[in-house]
């Protein structure tokens, strides 16, 4: 138990401070707006047949219910994070979500190095939220 304190040791200094419902509410609104974006940037993959112009269009009408979800999800977020604690998050839904959608929309397993890349970034989380 003692090796796994010393491990937990630096997550536990790191805190969400503020209202509670509100942090959440902010990170559902991203949850819910990378879901749009993913599809919007990946989505047209499955589709390569399709004229280029058509996956553009496609692609920016996706994208426009994204900006509804990831504005609000900002604006709310900001009072409870930084901008750049707020990007971190986006950045740690993107890649969850992106890792279900690579797997189960394009049919493409993640390999060893995409984890040691992600496992990376959730280092880069702990430098951003650990309180200095």
């Amino acid at each position: 138990m003692a090796a796994y304190d010393k491990l937990a040791a630096p997550c536990r200094r790191i805190s969400f401070v503020g209202n509670g419902k509100e942090i959440m509410r902010t990170i559902g609104l991203l949850f819910v707006s990378n879901v749009f974006m993913t599809f919007a940037w990946y989505g047209h993959l499955k589709h390569k047949g399709s004229p280029l112009w058509q996956a553009i269009v496609v692609s920016w009408l996706i994208a426009f219910f994204e900006y509804c979800f990831q504005v609000p999800a900002n604006r709310i977020g900001h009072y409870q994070f930084s901008a750049a604690q707020l990007k971190t998050i986006q950045e740690v839904i993107t890649l969850l979500v992106f890792s279900v959608f690579s797997a189960a929309y394009l049919k493409e397993s993640l390999r060893w190095n995409h984890w040691a890349g992600f496992a990376m970034i959730a280092g880069a989380v702990l430098l951003i939220f650990k309180k200095w």
